[in-house]
């Protein structure tokens, strides 16, 4: 048979993705042209990609979420019918009528209508500014109401989203998108109660928290209340009730399984119509996939089964013989900028499970694996905070890590890398089901050589996306052992490495994110090159780091230039070059400890740290500090944290050098450089080295010549010595040495990469670095002069600026929908004279005895 004249017709009823991945696979795969399709879509419009449904809110139009390529349909054997639903099936005769009266017959049949939203029987739902999320019609009615009662009120739009699953805390991202004040209702004790534990679930509510999302986890909706007819307050079984504008339902979706009952095809018990491994119903001419399909008992509510679904039909009509392997229903999501992943046997329900577990709530990161009991073979797993390790460790589920569990839960380059090691038959793309062994073929076999034409030959990484990392280092193995120069771009946004399109930033004075992706990059940009593009436009001095589009780049802790802390509470860190402090200085400190009721800490740093402020008490801590003389100490940023003293000659009888004067001068003039990491720099008065500065970036120890200069050292995970750059050099000299380093390093270090790694991995080593920096080997010793000098001269203090722009100050309140009430939520112990944050046990045992310690501050 001539392709174009096929011999059989197939209906698919349903234009969601997974209606879009059946056809995809099936047009792919027939060469022969038996299959023409007819596609039945209710919308009007061709299926889009409902999982990225809140980026319609950041400038996005509906045309920008269509899937894949328009070519498909532009395919003479594809018809694709917009606005057009099934209303009944003739199973005997085989045919299909549509609202419009078409009647189509069918050689098969494929039921794709997937779900509809859930609304929970509470008296209210159906007011106006009662919103549901799931289609682009559903957001679009979203956005166009809250305009509407923005231009009617005098005051910001509050908002609810009932439900803290995904979609809750997807919806709960679009509100604050339409910069609505927004709180997630959960009727679970904690938010995603399918995806993460007690652990991960209180990790993920501080995170958003700390977005300025309000959450009230074990709280059921007992009614909206409406006035003459719009929503305006929601009431609770138990709890003050709620003041809002608008209400968004989304407790679960229900399978859209009506056509097929009315049609006498079986349907489970709780709904969605009942199919075998072959996604088969009764009737042998008759499919179902995706949400509406009952398989194993039960319907899968996530895209990447739906996927699977698709290509096993795709293959059942082409004569194969696949069957549906079983739902792998890991997750992986970006929800209001929190990274958070569930794999496997997440929960340890198999028995036996042994839980490794990482937590960190000062960085608000949780992480935990399900090992076998002994120790060995990886079940599962739950991430919160940083999902990094995901893509690496999800294809291991059910194989030997063959290392200490813990270890790959570590900060990215600080554990193993496990990537090399997969097997050939691990799945690394759980959504298209493509092996590590297929990807590794595409480059050693089909000719792929970069990640582009890796995706086109196996599909992977083109549905969600969350695979990217694992698929791209798999690609950059096989390159490297095939011989073929590596790509080194940022990210799947840009071709450019950091240090290349720091260059572009510099040469063509750019200054904000929309032009630089426009110029040089594609798409909307990811968590990778947003950052990356904040951190280059801020050390380029293009503006403060919450001005306009720059504030959105930013990452957590920069968001309110501070540290968020295990409770939800804030670090304040004034600035203290030196470690040296007037005692007006001291009293000063001391004064707004005391005034706000903050835990004091002097760090290893040699500065104090003021622990326990609520955000809105923020701009007055720091209204105090700057009067009193103090400035950021940015330990929120990847910029300059201290720098590092002993007393030197001033004072110690063995001290050869000023290390104090030194150390305070160097600090003024780095303060603010932003960079790819954090930068530390130590300086000793002699050889006795008691300030550590051979563990620092950039160390400085006193000679009876002058100084000695070290470069590349850290603590943390994996500590390194710095090593020595030069010797004797003069205080001038030792200046403009340094200011060349670092200059040089936050031009062409990678992202989030330390002086130490950037060293080692310098083509040359530091011999090539010394080139540059002392013997100008590259001719840009004077360019990094300038550059330096420029910083220096354009220095200010962000809390200083903040302080002075009214626009600024708006992020720093409590509750955006009740800005005059505090965070009632946290709690102190007295401990050694000083707060600490209430643990569960303190909270109970203020429950139990009368006259406890524990004290909630106002």
């Amino acid at each position: 048979m001539l392709k174009g004249q096929p011999t059989q017709h197939l209906v698919v009823v349903g234009g969601g993705m997974v209606a879009r991945r059946l056809i995809d696979a099936l047009r792919s795969r027939d060469e022969a042209g038996t299959w023409s399709v007819t596609l039945l879509c209710e919308e009007p419009r061709a299926p889009y990609d409902r999982v990225a449904l809140t980026s319609y809110f950041t400038g996005r139009h509906p045309e920008d979420l269509a899937l894949g390529s328009q070519d498909l349909w532009d395919d003479p054997l594809v018809t694709l019918k917009r606005g057009v639903r099934a209303d009944s099936i003739d199973r005997e005769a085989r045919t299909v009528t549509t609202n419009g009266g078409a009647v189509l017959s069918y050689d098969a049949l494929v039921l794709a209508t997937g779900s509809y939203a859930a609304v929970p029987p509470v008296p209210g739902k159906d007011l106006r500014g009662a919103f549901v999320y799931r289609t682009i019609d559903d957001v679009a009615d979203l956005r166009a109401w809250v305009e509407k009662r923005r231009g009617e009120l005098d005051r910001p739009v509050r908002g609810a989203v009932v439900g803290g699953g995904l979609l809750g805390l997807e919806a709960a991202g679009a509100l604050q998108a339409l910069d609505v004040e927004s709180t997630v209702v959960e009727f679970a004790p904690r938010l995603m109660p399918l995806q993460v534990d007690d652990g991960g679930g209180e990790g993920l509510k501080r995170l958003i928290e700390g977005l300025g999302v309000r959450v009230r986890t074990s709280t059921a909706t007992s009614r909206i209340v409406g006035d003459r007819g719009t929503v305006s307050r929601m009431e609770f079984t138990e709890g003050p009730a709620l003041d809002v504008d608008v209400v968004i339902f989304a407790v679960g979706v229900r399978p859209r399984d009506e056509l097929a009952r009315a049609a006498g095809l079986d349907v489970g018990e709780r709904g969605g119509v009942i199919v075998d491994d072959a996604c088969a119903t009764a009737d042998p001419v008759v499919w179902a996939i995706g949400e509406v399909a009952n398989i194993g008992g039960r319907c899968l509510g996530l895209v990447a089964p739906g996927y699977t679904m698709a290509e096993v039909v795709a293959d059942r009509l082409l004569g194969g013989q696949g069957t549906f392997p079983g739902a792998d229903l890991s997750t992986k999501l970006k929800l209001l900028g929190v990274d958070v992943a569930s794999f496997g046997d997440a929960f340890a329900q198999e028995p036996g499970g042994l839980e490794v577990v990482i937590s960190d709530p000062v960085a608000g990161v949780y992480k935990k694996l399900v090992m076998s009991d002994d120790a060995r073979t990886l079940r599962g797993g739950i991430l919160v905070g940083d999902a990094s390790a995901y893509a690496a460790l999800r294809p291991m589920v059910g194989r030997e890590l063959g290392g200490d569990p813990a270890a790959y839960l570590l900060p990215e380059g600080a554990g193993p890398a496990p990537v090399g090691e997969l097997p050939d038959e691990a799945t690394v793309c759980s959504c298209n089901n493509v092996t590590a062994g297929a990807v590794r073929c595409s480059v050693s076999e089909e000719g792929c050589t970069d990640l582009a034409g890796v995706k086109a030959c196996t599909r992977a990484g083109t549905s969600c996306g969350s695979c990217l990392p694992l698929v791209k280092k798999l690609v950059t193995t096989e390159l490297e052992r095939s011989g073929v120069e590596v790509s080194n771009a940022l990210c799947e946004h840009f071709d450019l490495s950091r240090a290349q399109l720091f260059d572009v930033v510099r040469v063509q004075e750019l200054t904000t994110f929309s032009e630089i992706i426009a110029t040089h990059g594609r798409g909307r940009g990811c968590d990778i090159c947003k950052p990356v593009v904040g951190s280059i436009l801020a050390s380029l001095g293009t503006g403060h780091i919450l001005e306009g589009e720059r504030a959105t780049l930013q990452d957590t802790n920069d968001h309110v230039m501070a540290n968020l802390q295990k409770d939800g509470s804030y670090s304040v860190v004034p600035r203290i070059p030196g470690g040296e402090v007037t005692p007006e200085g001291l009293i000063a400190i001391g004064e707004v400890a005391q005034e706000f009721g903050l835990y004091t800490k002097i760090t290893g740093g040699q500065r104090i740290d003021l622990f326990g402020a609520r955000i809105d008490q923020l701009p007055s801590i720091w209204k105090r500090l700057v009067d009193s003389g103090f400035e950021s100490g940015h330990a929120y940023g990847k910029s300059l944290r201290t720098v590092k003293s002993c007393v030197g000659s001033t004072w110690c009888r063995y001290g050869v050098q000023d290390s104090v004067g030194l150390a305070i001068a160097l600090e003024l003039r780095y303060r603010g450089l932003r960079s790819p990491h954090k930068i530390k720099l130590g300086v000793s008065g002699c050889a006795r080295e008691c300030a550590e500065a051979r563990g620092k970036d950039v160390g400085v120890i006193a000679t009876d010549n002058g100084w000695n200069l070290y470069v590349g050292g850290n603590g943390g995970f994996t500590p390194k010595h710095a090593q020595l750059l030069a010797e004797d050099l003069d205080t001038d000299t030792l200046v403009r040495t340094i200011d060349r380093f670092l200059m040089y390093y936050v031009r062409t270090a990678d992202r989030l990469q330390r002086t130490a790694t950037w060293v080692e991995d310098h083509e040359g080593g530091l011999g090539a670095i010394r080139g540059v920096v002392i013997d100008d080997s590259l001719g840009i010793a004077s360019d990094l002069d300038t550059a330096m000098a420029t910083h220096v001269e354009d220095y200010e203090d962000e809390w200083a600026a903040a302080l002075a722009d009214p626009e600024k100050l708006r992020r720093f309140e409590s509750f955006v929908n009740a800005p005059d009430e505090v965070d009632d939520s946290l709690a102190y112990v007295s401990e050694r004279g000083q707060p600490r944050p209430a643990t569960e046990d303190d909270r109970r045992r203020d429950v139990l005895i009368a006259g406890t310690t524990l004290e909630v501050r106002r």
